[in-house]
């Protein structure tokens, strides 16, 4: 076999990205996978609820003489003490958690794949600077980091999700950046880069890809941190500003008035716990069904 075929085999034979895993077929044969599924498409449907004006009241409307009134027909989880309806506002504190994780994860997963491909890729002085970078955010704990910055920047949902991207971003560096250093030396990348093809081309349609299976498992685990961060963050009084619904400072607002209405409080306690544990259990049933773990 001639030289020339052998660069070219080398080329469109990828063994990681060119095999057939049937992700949908696994995912639905997992049972923490189908769980997880079925709780993110309800969550998501009473985001989107919230969103277009869908839900029984107004989330932000007060009406004082339904002031904590427990779970009811009328009101499914009961009023808070201003009358607010509870689940309304558990809806919009649903869409709010969500709307900041996702935007929050997809800036970590841009910021820290790209410096982990460019550290892994072409290693020294660019590896040096992206992993210094990382090492100094990974030494604080990632909630002291958040609410450092939520302090810092204006209080609106959008800040809050950056301080929480912030936090997140070395940890896609430190996913990403492992397996490049392994794929940059495999045949089908050495071949890619003896025929002369832009480095840049390379990292993206060689090594990237092979890499996606293992940066959707960690996005998935990724938006449960993402959860509490910001709920934790709306608890201490700097996520999502007032008057929007938020689960964390529901929760807040709820410990003072526990025993005369533990709904107020239990209902977006139940709720954080349901997101997280369904992020968590999507994310175990995406790492069966890509195989991350290399089964077969």
């Amino acid at each position: 076999m001639s030289a020339q075929n052998l660069t070219h085999d080398a080329l469109t034979h990828d063994p990681i990205a060119s095999a057939s895993r049937r992700p949908v077929r696994r995912l639905l044969r997992s049972v923490p996978g189908v769980i997880g599924l079925a709780l993110m498409i309800i969550i998501v449907v009473l985001s989107i609820m919230s969103w277009l004006g869908l839900t029984p009241y107004d989330p932000i409307g007060q009406d004082a003489p339904s002031r904590l009134q427990p779970p009811s027909a009328a009101h499914l989880f009961g009023t808070d003490q201003f009358g607010r309806d509870v689940f309304s506002r558990v809806a919009a504190g649903l869409a709010n958690s969500l709307l900041i994780a996702v935007v929050a994860v997809f800036f970590a997963t841009v910021v820290g794949t790209l410096a982990g491909l460019i550290g892994g890729y072409f290693r020294g002085v660019p590896d040096a600077a992206t992993g210094g970078v990382a090492n100094v955010l990974f030494a604080f704990p990632p909630l002291l980091l958040a609410l450092t910055l939520a302090s810092v920047l204006d209080r609106n949902w959008f800040t809050v999700a950056i301080a929480i991207a912030v936090v997140y971003v070395p940890i896609f560096y430190r996913v990403s950046r492992g397996p490049v250093l392994s794929l940059r030396e495999r045949e089908f990348v050495q071949a890619a880069v003896s025929t002369g093809q832009n480095p840049w081309a390379t990292m993206l349609v060689h090594v990237l890809p092979n890499i996606t299976a293992l940066i959707i498992v960690q996005v998935a685990l990724s938006l449960s941190w993402a959860v509490l961060t910001e709920a934790a963050l709306s608890f201490l009084g700097l996520g999502t500003p007032p008057p929007a619904a938020s689960l964390g400072s529901m929760i807040f607002e709820a410990k003072n008035i526990v025993v005369v209405a533990p709904w107020t409080l239990l209902a977006p306690g139940a709720m954080v716990v349901v997101l997280v544990a369904a992020l968590n259990l999507l994310g175990d049933g995406l790492t069966d069904a890509l195989d991350v773990g290399g089964k077969d």
